[in-house]
Parts: structure tokens; sequence; C-alpha cells
């Protein structure tokens, strides 16, 4: 359950979901501001490439519609859903609970995520990808955690670089709540 009366902490506003609370981190206009430069550089990277966007479910789906909201290159977009965290830590194991639909043999991919932090769930969606024959696989993440990253994998388009604290809000969750917040929050510690 998901409190947005404001409490009174040091004279910041803060949100309470489930049994923990949550001081403002990055506000709403600050949040599309970046998705629009990202997807301006899209635009010009990834021109006559016909790329399919594949969004990491249930994180990445406010961040690949706002994404697509500002593209205009001829692309596609679909979703695949995986899960590796459990409350506010990763389980280091990975589950594809829905897979691929599409070909994407010979195309353009990128994968879209909501964040990167140690990259367990990324390692595992590109092995699987490769397999498929991609033309290229891009990473693009809202988030990305990049002093903990520790995987061989660039990553190639990302909105902000944030220290290792425990956020929630704009698709991102504390068992399965504040993903509908409007702007990200993080755990007040």
């Amino acid at each position: 359950m998901i409190n947005l009366q404001p409490l009174n902490c040091r004279g910041m506003e803060t949100i309470k979901v489930l049994d923990r609370e949550f001081v403002p981190f990055i506000d709403h206009e600050t949040i599309v501001s970046n998705i629009k430069k990202m997807a301006a550089k899209m635009d010009e990277d990834l021109r006559d490439k016909n790329p399919l966007f594949l969004g990491i479910l249930n994180g990445s789906f406010m961040f690949a519609a706002e994404l697509f909201n500002h593209l205009t290159i001829d692309c596609n977009i679909s979703f695949l859903k995986l899960a590796s965290y459990q409350g506010t830590n990763t389980t280091g194991n990975v589950k594809r609970l829905i897979g691929l639909n599409e070909d994407i043999k010979d195309r353009t991919v990128v994968i879209v995520e909501d964040i990167i932090d140690t990259g367990i769930t990324m390692d595992h969606i590109e092995k699987q990808l490769i397999g498929y024959e991609p033309k290229e696989i891009k990473i693009a993440t809202l988030l990305y955690k990049s002093e903990i990253y520790n995987n061989k994998y660039p990553i190639d388009y990302f909105c902000f670089d944030i220290p290792q604290k425990f956020i929630v809000g704009f698709g991102l969750d504390y068992n399965g709540y504040g993903r509908n917040l409007p702007s990200i929050y993080q755990e007040n510690k």
C-alpha cells in the first residue's frame, strides 16, 4: 500500500510504500527531459536501421512508453518479462516468464530497461538474444548504477547514473507497489 500523504522529515516531503519511507530523488520533469534527449540521440544513431525495441517488463513500461513518445524513426517495440528482484534485493536468479515472438535475425535490437545495476539480468538477456542472430544489440536504460555494474556489455544509452540506493517510481517498484509514481524516490536511510 502507498501512502502519498507527505510526512515531515527535516522539511523534505517523504512518501511511504508498504513499510518503507522514500524521499524525492528525480522529479518527473527532469525524467522526461532526459528521455527526450535520449530519443533524439537514438533518432540520430539508429536512423535507417529499423530497430526493434525490446522492453523488459514490468519495470520498463513507463520508460518505454515515454521514450516511444519522442522517437521519430521507423521502429517496433515488443516486451519480455523477466524477474531477478525480490523485495529490495536481487535474487541472482533470472527467470524468463514471457518469451520473444519476433524474428530478430539480422536486425538491430535495443534492450530497454528501467534500471541496470549489477548486470545479472542484462547478461541473461544478451546471452538469449545472441542465439537469435541479431545484427547488433544495444542497451538503453533509464537508470544506471555504474559503480556496481560488473558486466562485459557496454551500456549504449542511459538517462541517469545513480548511486547504490533503493528507489521506486516511474515503473520501479517495492514488492509490486510504487510503479505508478510519476517521479522517482529513494529510500530514506
